[in-house]
């Protein structure tokens, strides 16, 4: 799809409004690394690892570990995904590409040789610092 005829089909005033949703530093994506800090974890933030344009949000580089903070609403999250009833066909279309785009993602860095975990934005810091803790200790 073109970048025309996207924007002949959303709104300008919700264009306007997603322009300004983070796409780093998001609460969820502080408050892990406030825990894993905590934790005595080091890590880079926003740091590329392959070529192209996504940028996992946490990189533990010598365990080859990345983790991506997911939000529920654009990655589809199965729980918490409430469907727009505006403008549904283009927005199921938008989110499904999302949830494509973050699959071949995986595949791309699993293929070279790095740990993909992705945490839901409404999971507990603590219990995700685990999960992150849990990759780590078994590398």
């Amino acid at each position: 799809m073109s970048q025309e005829q996207v924007s002949r089909r959303v709104d300008p005033v919700v264009s306007a409004r997603m322009a300004q949703v983070r796409s780093r530093d998001t609460k969820p994506e502080l408050a892990l690394r406030r825990e894993l800090h905590r934790r005595g974890r080091r890590y880079f933030v926003d740091r590329a690892v392959l070529p192209g344009r996504r940028r996992p949000d946490l990189v533990f580089p010598r365990a080859r570990l990345v983790v991506f903070v997911d939000g529920c609403f654009w990655h589809s999250c199965p729980e918490h995904l409430r469907a727009p009833r505006t403008n549904s066909d283009w927005w199921a279309e938008k989110l499904r590409g999302n949830v494509e785009r973050d699959r071949r993602s995986d595949a791309d860095l699993a293929a070279a040789g790095w740990t993909v975990l992705r945490v839901w934005e409404h999971e507990a810091p603590q219990d995700a610092a685990d999960r992150v803790d849990s990759v780590l200790l078994s590398a």
